[in-house]
């Protein structure tokens, strides 16, 4: 294995660095923020891209109006969840304080009666009135420079993470001692005695696999984005809930390997796509070109914008 060789690039600041900077731009005042907003959205590049996401993110067609009891911008105050805070306040600051919004922080998995801005939603049914924006990312957006070659990883699976849900649970149960997983929770509550209970394994280590599972947890499975990033493959079953990330928009066997919701045709995935370094590759390529879309800071804060100017708009609020 070639570890001195392995470099990885993280997409996202410290916390400390994180949170440093949302205090600085805290200090700004809000009229700075408002006075680039038309300048910013003139900025627009690939126009119809840039709609196509936006209308993704926010599928509001009819016009609603928010309750009197709605909270303003002005009154948007910080809360525990102060991720999820700095990161929604860093683009409503751009619109009139006065302006009104309907918000929840947090792994949402049910769609809100009322339209609402929030990080997470189902991918199936009629979810127009969850509005998605790319909250808590110094957590789930992160992504990788994984200079080992795929053919020079191990032909295992490898897993860590927190196994607090069923399915998780039952996942580990199941394979947790098959010599082709290297897998386990890093539980720091509630079953901590399991078989399963394993020590937390790095970025770096974890990347000498050929096969890294992404599997939901509350909601979406936060290694996906950085997986995808790498010359590693992501297995998993088709994603119930999505994020900014496009979940629903990821294609079987051309972004991600497809697993049988019950995991049993895990070790033939496996065998097949060590022996076949072609089609792995493949695979790979479509998803390191998918994550690149999510590069380029300068239109991910234009998106964001147009995903929050429809929603103001929406609900009969202008600027």
């Amino acid at each position: 294995m070639i570890k001195k060789y392995l470099r990885i690039d993280f997409n996202k600041n410290t916390k400390l660095t994180y949170y440093l900077n949302n205090i600085v731009k805290h200090l700004l005042p809000d009229l700075f923020y408002r006075l680039q907003l038309h300048m910013k959205l003139n900025e627009i590049d690939n126009i119809s891209y840039v709609e196509d996401r936006v209308n993704y993110y926010n599928k509001l067609e009819e016009n609603f109006t928010l309750p009197d009891d709605a909270a303003t911008i002005q009154q948007f105050k910080k809360e525990k969840k102060k991720t999820y805070f700095f990161d929604l306040l860093e683009y409503l600051r751009y619109f009139n304080p006065n302006f009104k919004i309907a918000y929840l922080f947090g792994d949402i998995t049910t769609i809100p009666e009322q339209p609402t801005l929030l990080k997470s939603r189902p991918i199936n049914g009629k979810n127009e009135n969850s509005v998605l924006l790319n909250l808590n990312k110094i957590r789930h957006f992160i992504f990788v420079n994984d200079k080992v070659a795929y053919q020079d990883k191990e032909d295992i699976l490898v897993w860590r993470g927190k196994a607090y849900v069923g399915h998780r649970i039952d996942f580990l149960k199941q394979f947790h001692d098959k010599p082709y997983c290297n897998i386990g929770q890093t539980n720091t509550k509630h079953d901590m005695a399991a078989t399963w209970q394993k020590p937390k394994m790095s970025l770096s280590n974890q990347l000498q696999y050929k096969f890294i599972l992404c599997i939901e947890g509350n909601d979406v499975a936060s290694n996906l984005k950085w997986v995808m990033s790498s010359s590693s493959l992501a297995f998993m079953v088709k994603p119930s809930y999505e994020t900014w990330f496009m979940e629903g928009r990821l294609i079987p066997e051309h972004h991600y390997v497809l697993l049988k919701d019950d995991y049993s045709d895990l070790e033939e995935k496996i065998k097949y796509y060590a022996e076949n370094i072609d089609a792995a590759l493949k695979i790979i390529t479509n998803a390191n070109d998918y994550v690149n879309q999510f590069k380029d800071q300068k239109r991910e804060d234009i998106i964001s914008l147009l995903v929050l100017k429809k929603y103001f708009e929406k609900s009969g609020q202008r600027q």
